[in-house]
C-alpha cells in the first residue's frame, strides 16, 4: 500500500505567509469578488456572522440563491487563509474548518426551506396536518453533514421527511389544493435549485440524495410512517450505517421547537438494534468490498488515482468504517456509544474498553492528518476529489502547507496513517480469519447437515453423536436462513476440529450445543461466534468448566461478548468504574429521550449481569479464590443498591429533598461479605428525617426500590430481598426511623430484638448512607454486640437456635451436608456469633465485622479457644465454603458420603464442643 515516492521540487516561491494565493481556486474568488469580500467579519466563519453577511449580500441587490453562492465563496477563501496561511502551529484546527463548513450548510438549507416554503404557500396554501397545524418537512443531514464533520468541497447527503401526509389548504380563491406529498416534492426541487443548481456564482453546495429509501427510484420526500415502514420492511444493514450519523439539520425551526424529535423514534430502533448484532459484519464486508471493486476500475489504466485518501485502502472510509460498525454492533445497548463524530466515537469506544486507547489515539490522528490532506486537495481547484495531485507543484504545496519539508516526508507520514488504519480495519473485519487453528474451517465452503453429521458419527464419541443427531430433523435448525445455516455449520466444524485436536472436551462441546439450540431464532449469536473464534473458544471453557455457567449464559446469551476481553482475566470489580459508566449511560438515554423507567431497570439488570459474568469467567478459571469471588459479588451488590437508591429517589413522585436522609444496613451474606451468586439481600432501611412528611415518603420510596431491585422484566431481575430483620420482623414496617431501630436493639422500651437479632447483628454491615449515619450506626452495632449478658442463658439460647434451624433441614441417607449437618458451616457460624456476643466487651478485636474465618483466628489468639482449635477451624470453614461454591457452580449436591471432609467436620465439631462445652 505503500506510496510511491514521488520527486517534488522544493515549495512553491510564495511566501509561507501567504500560502493560500498558490490556490487557483482562491486566486479566482479574489479576483471575482474583491468587493464582497471585506462583508465576511474577521476571524473563523460562524453561522452568525454568515448570517450577517448574507444579510449584507442581499441587501447589495442580489436574489437568495445568488446571495449564497457568493457566501460560500467568501467562506471558501477565509477557510483556506486561516488553515494554510502562517506557521502551522497557528493555522486552524480541522474543527475550525469543518464547523464552518456544516454551518453554512444548515443556514443555507434554512434560508432555502423557508424561501421555498413562502413560494410554495402562495400557489398552494400551507401543508396541513390533522387538527388544522401545519405539516413539517425536517431536512435530515447524512453522513459527515449529520456528524458536522462536512469538508470544503463536499456534497451534501440529505434526505427529506415529512410528518404527516395531508392536503395543502389551497389559495383564498379556493384553488391550488394538493397533497402534502405533492407540496413536498415542489419544496424538494425548489430547495435545490437555491443551492444545488450551477450558476454564474457557482454552486452552494452539490445535493445528493440516493440516501434516501429506495435509492434514486424512491419519492423525493418520505412521510414519517412511511419511513419507519421502511426500515422494518425494508431497511438494509449498509443503511444502518448511513443512518448512524443521521440529523435533522433544517428548518431551524423544527429543531428549536422540538418537533424533529420525532424522528429519534424511528431512527434508533433501526440503527441501534437490542442484542448485540454482528450481523452487520458480513454487510459492512459486502459495501467495502463494493466500495474496493468501483475503486479499482476507476483506477484502471489511471495508477495515480489509487492515492485516494479517503476511498483507498487505509483511508478516512476505512476509519470511519470502523468506528461505526463497532457503534452499531453495541450501540443497543450501550448507549453511551452513540455520537456521530468519529474522533469523539473513537474516545467513547476507547473508554467502553472495545479499542485500546493508545488504538484510538492514533486512528484519530491519522483521521486528522488524511482530512487536512484531503481538504488541501480540494483547495486547489474546488474539485470534489480526494485523489493526491500529480503535479509536483502542486503536491508540494500540500506538504508545504502542513509543515512538512519536501514531498517524501509527507508520503512517508501518508503511508505511516494509511498501515495503520488498514491493519485495525482488516483486524476488525477479519472475522474467524484471525484464528490461526481454524483458518481452513474459516474459508472452506461449509459442509451440509447430513454431510457434516456423517462425517462425525465416524471420528466422535457416542455422546456428542447423539446429541447432535436430533438436528437433521430439528424445525429450528430447518428453518434458518441460509446464511445462518451457514453460520451454524462453520461453528460445528469449528468445535470438531478443537475437539479433535484435544483442546476442547467432550462435555463442553455437548454443553454448547445444549445453548445455542434454544437460541438459533437469534442468529446474532451465531454471527457474533463466527465473527469472534477467540469468543467461541473461550465459550467452550466456559462451558466445559461447570453446568451453572451454561444456565446464567442461557438466561443472558448477550453476555458472551464480555469474552472478547483480553483484559478480562486481569481485572477485578471496580464499583467506581462500575457507577461511572451507568451513569454515562443514563446521560446518553437522557440526551434521545429514551430514559423512561423500564430502560433504567434494564439498563440496571444488563449492567449487573455483565459484571457477575465477568467475575464467574474469573472463577472458573481459577483467577479468584472463593473469598475473593464473594468480596466482589458483595461488592457489586452494594454498587447496584446505591445507583438504584439514587436513580429510584429521582423518579419518586412526593419526594421532599434533593437528597434522602436514608440508609441500607445489610445482614447475612451481604453484611459479611459471603455474597454468592444468586443470593437474595438481607437488608434493613432506616431514615433520619425530621421532616412530617418522612414516614410515608420513605414508606412510598422503599416499596418503589424494592420494585426495582426485584421485578423481572425482559432482562431478568436484580436481586431477591428479605426483609425479616427488620425490627418485628415481617409484621413490622418496612423502613422504620433510625431512633426507632436504635431502640429496638439496644432492649429499650417494651418492644425489642431476640437474641437470635443480636446473632444477626454481628453480621451487620452499613452500606448506604451519610456517614454522620454510618458512625451512629457502627456504635450502636457495637453497643449491641459488647452488652452485658449472662454466659450460660446465652449459650442455651444459641444451642436452642441451632437445633431448630438444624431440624428445619434434616440430612438422610447419612450423607454430610455441608452446611447443615453436625460439624457443618452452620456450627462454625453459630459458634463464632457466641464468642462475639459473650467475649466482645472484653476483648475488643472480635467487634469488628471482619468474617468468620479472621473472627476465628483472632478468638484463638486471644486465649478463648484452645491452641490450633480457631486456626483449623478456620481453615476447614474456608475449604467447605470452597466446595460447597464448586458444588453450586457445577448444580450438584451440596451433600458428601464419609469419610468425605471428615478432617473439617471433626475441626469445626472441636469448636463447637470448645465454644459450648457439655453440661455447660
Amino acid at each position: 500500500m505503500t506510496v510511491a515516492s514521488t520527486a517534488c521540487p522544493n515549495p512553491p516561491p510564495s511566501s509561507q505567509s501567504a500560502a493560500s494565493a498558490y490556490s487557483r481556486f482562491v486566486l479566482r474568488i479574489r479576483r471575482r469578488y474583491a468587493e464582497q469580500m471585506p462583508l465576511l467579519p474577521a476571524g473563523a466563519p460562524l453561522r452568525a456572522t454568515m448570517q450577517t453577511t448574507l444579510e449584507a449580500l442581499l441587501a447589495s441587490g442580489l436574489d437568495t440563491g445568488s446571495a449564497l453562492r457568493v457566501l460560500r465563496q467568501l467562506v471558501m477563501e477565509r477557510l483556506v487563509v486561516l488553515d494554510c496561511d502562517g506557521a502551522c502551529e497557528h493555522q486552524a484546527p480541522l474543527v475550525v474548518v469543518t464547523r464552518a463548513m456544516t454551518e453554512l450548510a444548515e443556514l443555507a438549507l434554512d434560508v432555502a426551506m423557508q424561501n421555498s416554503g413562502e413560494a410554495l404557500d402562495a400557489i398552494y396554501g400551507a401543508p396541513q396536518a390533522p387538527g388544522g397545524a401545519r405539516a413539517q418537512m425536517w431536512v435530515v443531514g447524512m453522513g459527515k453533514l449529520g456528524a458536522r464533520e462536512l469538508n470544503v468541497s463536499s456534497d451534501i447527503d440529505l434526505i427529506y421527511v415529512y410528518d404527516h401526509d395531508g392536503e395543502t389548504a389551497g389559495r383564498s380563491d379556493g384553488r391550488g389544493q394538493i397533497s402534502n406529498h405533492e407540496y413536498f416534492a415542489h419544496q424538494v426541487k425548489a430547495v435545490f435549485n437555491l443551492i444545488g443548481d450551477a450558476t454564474e456564482h457557482g454552486f452552494v453546495f452539490r445535493v445528493d440524495l440516493a440516501l434516501r429509501p429506495n435509492g434514486n427510484s424512491g419519492p423525493a420526500a418520505i412521510s414519517l410512517s412511511a419511513l419507519e415502514e421502511y426500515f422494518q420492511d425494508q431497511g438494509r444493514e449498509w443503511e444502518r450505517f448511513a443512518w448512524l450519523k443521521s440529523r435533522v439539520v433544517a428548518p431551524l425551526a423544527c429543531i428549536r421547537s422540538g418537533s424533529a424529535q420525532a424522528l429519534r423514534g424511528s431512527v434508533l430502533p433501526f440503527v441501534f438494534r437490542r442484542y448485540l448484532d454482528y450481523n452487520v459484519f458480513d454487510a459492512l464486508r459486502v459495501l467495502h468490498r463494493q466500495i474496493r471493486d468501483h475503486a479499482a476500475k476507476r483506477c484502471a489504466g489511471h495508477p495515480e488515482r489509487a492515492n485516494d485518501v479517503k476511498m483507498s485502502r487505509g483511508g478516512i472510509r476505512e476509519i470511519e468504517f470502523t468506528v461505526q460498525l463497532l457503534q452499531v454492533v453495541r450501540g443497543g445497548r450501550f448507549p453511551e456509544l452513540r455520537t456521530r463524530p468519529t474522533v469523539d466515537a473513537l474516545q467513547r469506544l476507547a473508554h467502553a474498553g472495545l479499542m485500546p486507547q493508545d488504538t484510538a489515539d492514533a486512528m484519530a490522528r491519522a483521521y486528522d492528518f488524511l482530512r487536512k490532506v484531503e481538504h488541501r486537495i480540494q483547495y486547489l481547484d474546488d474539485q470534489q476529489t480526494h485523489v493526491l495531485p500529480t503535479r509536483d507543484d502542486d503536491l508540494g504545496w500540500i506538504a508545504q502547507t502542513l509543515g512538512y519539508s519536501s514531498c517524501g516526508a509527507l508520503l512517508s507520514e501518508l503511508d505511516a496513517h494509511r498501515e495503520l488504519v488498514a491493519g485495525e480495519f482488516d483486524r476488525l473485519l477479519g472475522g474467524s480469519a484471525d484464528c490461526k487453528r481454524c483458518g481452513k474451517v474459516a474459508g472452506a465452503p461449509p459442509q451440509q447437515l447430513d454431510e457434516l453429521l456423517d462425517q462425525l458419527s465416524e471420528q466422535w464419541p457416542e455422546q456428542f453423536r447423539a446429541r447432535l443427531a436430533p438436528w437433521r430433523q430439528h424445525p429450528r435448525v430447518l428453518a434458518l436462513r441460509e446464511d445462518s445455516r451457514t453460520r451454524l455449520m462453520r461453528l460445528l466444524q469449528r468445535t470438531a476440529q478443537w475437539l479433535q485436536e484435544g483442546s476442547v472436551t467432550e462435555e463442553a462441546a455437548v454443553r454448547l450445543i445444549d445453548w445455542i439450540e434454544p437460541l438459533l431464532r437469534r442468529e446474532n449469536y451465531l454471527a457474533l461466534l463466527q465473527e469472534r473464534p477467540a469468543v467461541h473458544q473461550r465459550l467452550l471453557r466456559l462451558l466445559g468448566a461447570a453446568r451453572w455457567p451454561a444456565r446464567y449464559l442461557l438466561q443472558h446469551p448477550g453476555l458472551i461478548d464480555e469474552l472478547a476481553s483480553d483484559e478480562l482475566l486481569h481485572e477485578r470489580f471496580d464499583p467506581l468504574a462500575f457507577a461511572r459508566e451507568l451513569q454515562q449511560r443514563l446521560a446518553a438515554l437522557r440526551r434521545t429521550g429514551e430514559d423512561d423507567e423500564e430502560t433504567c431497570l434494564n439498563l440496571l439488570r444488563r449492567a449487573h449481569h455483565a459484571e457477575v459474568f465477568r467475575t464467574l469467567a474469573r472463577d472458573v478459571e481459577g483467577v479468584l479464590s472463593v473469598e475473593q469471588v464473594a468480596d466482589d459479588l458483595s461488592a457489586l451488590a452494594e454498587a447496584v443498591l446505591r445507583i438504584t437508591t439514587d436513580w429510584c429517589w429521582q423518579r419518586l413522585k412526593n419526594r421532599h429533598r434533593d437528597t434522602p436522609q436514608f440508609a441500607i444496613i445489610a445482614y447475612g451474606k451481604l453484611g459479611g461479605m459471603e455474597l454468592g451468586y444468586g443470593s437474595d439481600l438481607d437488608i434493613v432501611f432506616v431514615y433520619e428525617d425530621e421532616d412530617e412528611r418522612a414516614p410515608e415518603v420513605y414508606a412510598a420510596f422503599v416499596r418503589k426500590l424494592i420494585n426495582w431491585l426485584t421485578v423481572k422484566t425482559g432482562e431478568g431481575d436484580l436481586f431477591e430481598i428479605d426483609t425479616a430483620l427488620r425490627p418485628n420482623g415481617n409484621s413490622g414496617l418496612l423502613v422504620t426511623s433510625f431512633e426507632a431501630y436504635t431502640r429496638y436493639q439496644q432492649q429499650r422500651g417494651s418492644n425489642t430484638a431476640w437474641t437470635w437479632e443480636h446473632q444477626a447483628m454481628t453480621r451487620a454491615r452499613f452500606v448506604l448512607g451519610d456517614e454522620s449515619l454510618r458512625q451512629r450506626f457502627d456504635l450502636v452495632r457495637e453497643a449491641v454486640v459488647t452488652a452485658p449478658r449472662e454466659a450460660a442463658a446465652l449459650r442455651h439460647e444459641i444451642v436452642a437456635m441451632r437445633e431448630k434451624v438444624r431440624g428445619a433441614h434434616p440430612v438422610k441417607g447419612g450423607k454430610f451436608d455441608i452446611k447443615h449437618s453436625t460439624g457443618g458451616m452452620v456450627d462454625a457460624e453459630f459458634a463464632v456469633q457466641f464468642l462475639v456476643l459473650s467475649q466482645s466487651a472484653r476483648h475488643r478485636e472480635l467487634i469488628d465485622n471482619v468474617g468468620n474465618i479472621a473472627l476465628l483466628q483472632r478468638a484463638e489468639t486471644a486465649g478463648l479457644l484452645p491452641a490450633g482449635i480457631g486456626r483449623q477451624a478456620a481453615a476447614a470453614y474456608r475449604e467447605l465454603r470452597r466446595v460447597q461454591h464448586h458444588a453450586r457452580l457445577n448444580e450438584e449436591p451440596t451433600q458428601v458420603t464419609p469419610p468425605a471432609l471428615l478432617a473439617e467436620c471433626t475441626a469445626i465439631q472441636q469448636l463447637w464442643a470448645a465454644a459450648f462445652p457439655s453440661g455447660s
